[in-house]
């Protein structure tokens, strides 16, 4: 299976709630892309870096919030050592880290945050279960 029909056939999908993510990507944790939807932000390196400090000391993006590209997402904290989350109006983002990737998926008004997170972190999880 290709890192693409990933994004398209696990993240990109109607979510239990309703809705769809409005973008996904599976990066590399050094900031590499591996796949992403139409219309993902480009995620540089830097900005991958600090998700990567992040997931560790949660407190390190809290300032400064989750950029993804030219978006920013305040940062709601997540689950230390696994995921971080972020929020900004009605829209909000989860990236969820794997041994070596991270799983990020974007969502727009009228999706659940929890949505967005479940599908997202399921991913994740099975990735690392394959050793990714």
């Amino acid at each position: 299976m290709s890192w693409q029909s990933y994004v398209d056939d696990h993240l990109m999908v109607e979510l239990p709630g309703g809705g769809k993510l409005s973008s996904a990507a599976i990066y590399g944790q050094d900031g590499g892309c591996w796949a992403q939807s139409a219309g993902f932000p480009t995620l540089d390196a830097d900005q991958a870096k600090v998700f990567v400090s992040g997931f560790s000391e949660p407190g390190s993006v809290a300032a400064g919030g989750i950029k993804i590209g030219d978006r920013k997402f305040i940062s709601i904290g997540g689950i230390p050592g696994e995921c971080l989350r972020g929020r900004k109006g009605a829209a909000g983002c989860c990236v969820k880290k794997t041994n070596t990737a991270m799983v990020i998926g974007i969502y727009d008004e009228g999706v659940q945050g929890g949505d967005c997170n479940v599908i997202v972190e399921n991913l994740g999880d099975y990735l690392i279960g394959q050793n990714i």
